[in-house]
């Protein structure tokens, strides 16, 4: 099933209105699609390496908007949705969570895990639906959001925009490598930027 969904959204990066199906793939994958953005922005990048900002920016865009309606979910809704979208990734209730982020420890460690997950192949969506349970606040979530999931999509359509199509298979082998080493990089900044707007944030 993941397979054929998976081949199905490939294609349409050649339709006509590649960049508007981009946009609401970006917007429906931070909440509920399982498949990346990524899928969508290589083809594409690579038939019109002279637009890969705008084509990054697109999925940039569709992405955090597409978070903030999955922290809405999480805050008002995760019971009626939520919940329901988790069952699908076979994700038991995160209510023990509320806790756990009551603390100066608990808030550096959700940073983390949001920085990891808007950078890497880890489900995005399980982090936006839980950061609104959770409460978490909304101004570092958007901040986070907007930093990893654009440094991912940008970092890839440069690659690949310049590059081409030697540099796709070397993103689709290493993906997971390139991941890490990014996420290690996108923690520090969100590290640095919880620091810093902690001073006028309370």
């Amino acid at each position: 099933m993941f397979k054929a969904l998976y081949n199905k959204t490939i294609k349409l990066a050649g339709h006509k209105r590649s960049k508007s199906i981009l946009g609401f793939i970006s917007f429906i994958e931070s909440f509920i699609f399982p498949i990346p953005p990524d899928v969508l922005i290589i083809p594409m990048t690579i038939a019109r390496k002279r637009e890969w900002i705008r084509i990054a920016l697109i999925a940039t865009v569709g992405s955090v908007l597409g978070a903030c309606l999955g922290y809405f979910i999480g805050y008002v809704f995760f019971n009626e949705i939520g919940l329901k979208i988790f069952e699908i990734y076979g994700v038991d209730n995160t209510s023990f969570l509320k806790d756990k982020v009551s603390s100066d420890g608990g808030v550096i460690a959700w940073i983390t895990l949001l920085a990891i997950a808007g950078f890497s192949p880890v489900p995005f969506k399980l982090l936006t639906i839980t950061s609104g349970f959770i409460h978490f606040n909304l101004f570092y979530f958007i901040i986070i959001s907007l930093l990893t999931r654009g440094s991912r999509f940008f970092l890839i359509a440069f690659l690949i925009g310049n590059f081409g199509s030697t540099m796709k298979k070397i993103i689709e082998k290493k993906l997971l490598k390139f991941s890490i080493i990014f996420s290690i990089i996108i923690i520090g900044f969100a590290y640095f930027i919880y620091k810093f707007l902690a001073n006028f944030i309370t």
